[in-house]
């Protein structure tokens, strides 16, 4: 794609004005790599016709892209699943598509699921006409997709298989409770195990431990249908009326610490579903969607290696046959690099990786993109005579 074209983007990037495209584009070496085209002389009469600028991916971001696109669609039926389990959850087999717009990233969708997804399976879903919007409504009830998921395995962790004189909690390590609260959870782990698609919170008294019960079993299948097997907790607020959750649902979440862990972390709190991590707060089981994202950060950190030897004149030209695109030095020695994409504090770079000069030529070089009839140079060419020829590209 053009520069020039690319540059209309912005808004759909989220891309601050202030901010130069360039800076972003060639701070990922890995993932986008720079060419030219001949174009058309301009104006008409001239005798040399000038270059334009254009970037694409890298061979390895390219395979990537690839590898998604084909993910993404085989996943239909998988994702059409989900749906009809969220929809065999709800009181009334219907919830309203304005609300679950929050909860489909999580869940992996793609952002055109009302379009496609849901039309693509009239035999499960359909979408209806109510006083609060359009909505998704079950059409078939399927009994393989009523079972909730298993209970998780209570470790003792004891040397003798034997039964306990006292009653055991398992916890995560560093976490103590007071013992009413400990007295509580033990109560509440001896009740017989509540099915929630069998079920509904009519059923139970209101604000009741048998009533917690099968929200926490409610809020526990929607996170084991998330990809990273955690939400917001402001995205499980919008489905209390269908699901039968408490308005007290962050309380809730935060009393189960053997089920839920809360992070504070951000400006929203996070609920993780603690069965799907290790000690070490790894995912147990990685859904092909984070394989695939963890493989593009891997490619983003090579980056940062790769411009830290370029930057201390250490570049190796096998990089280029592992996929890597090769960068020319001279693109990138008139504009500054103080681009900050917030990961600079999310990886541990040696050297001087990250203390880079700023400068006030972002504005100007972005202001080229936007106006080509700008004449500025930012690189040239280096003719086998020896000649400099500095016309600007």
């Amino acid at each position: 794609m053009p520069l020039h074209i690319l540059s209309k983007c912005r808004s759909y990037l989220s891309l601050e004005k202030q901010r130069s495209l360039m800076l972003m584009i060639r701070r990922y070496p890995t993932i986008f790599e720079l060419f030219t085209i001949p174009t058309a002389p301009i104006p008409f009469n001239a005798t040399k016709p000038y270059s334009q600028l254009c970037v694409r991916l890298t061979p390895a971001a390219a395979a990537l892209a690839t590898q998604e696109s084909h993910l993404k669609s085989t996943m239909s039926e998988s994702l059409s699943g989900k749906l009809q389990k969220l929809l065999m959850l709800s009181s009334h087999r219907r919830i309203v598509l304005s609300k679950l717009v929050h909860l489909a990233p999580d869940l992996g969708m793609p952002p055109n699921f009302r379009s496609k997804l849901c039309n693509h399976h009239p035999d499960k879903f359909k979408t209806v006409d109510t006083s609060y919007g359009r909505a998704l409504e079950l059409v078939s009830w399927d009994p393989r997709l009523a079972y909730a998921l298993p209970a998780p395995e209570a470790k003792s962790g004891l040397i003798v298989d034997r039964p306990l004189k006292f009653k055991h909690l398992r916890l995560r390590k560093g976490l103590n409770l007071k013992r009413p609260h400990r007295e509580f959870l033990i109560k509440f782990e001896e009740l017989p195990s509540v099915c929630p698609y069998k079920t509904t919170a009519v059923e139970f008294v209101k604000e009741s431990i048998k009533a917690e019960k099968r929200a926490c079993a409610v809020v526990r299948e929607v996170l084991g249908m998330t990809v990273e097997k955690r939400t917001l907790v402001d995205h499980l607020t919008h489905f209390r009326k269908e699901f039968g959750l408490p308005n007290k649902l962050r309380g809730m979440l935060v009393r189960h610490p053997e089920l839920f862990y809360v992070s504070l972390k951000g400006q929203r709190d996070s609920v993780f579903l603690v069965e799907c991590y290790d000690d070490k707060g790894a995912l147990t089981q990685k859904d092909e969607t984070s394989v695939i994202k963890d493989q593009l950060m891997e490619l983003v950190i090579e980056g940062k290696r790769l411009r830290r030897e370029w930057r201390n004149g250490g570049y190796r030209d096998d990089d280029v046959g592992n996929g890597v695109a090769s960068q020319p030095d001279d693109v990138y020695d008139d504009v500054d690099d103080d681009y900050d994409d917030g990961l600079d504090n999310l990886f541990e770079s040696d050297g001087d990786d990250d203390k880079d000069g700023g400068s006030d030529d972002d504005d100007d070089e972005g202001d080229y993109l936007l106006s080509p009839e700008k004449k500025q140079e930012y690189w040239s060419v280096e003719p086998a005579d020896g000649k400099r020829d500095l016309q600007p590209w």
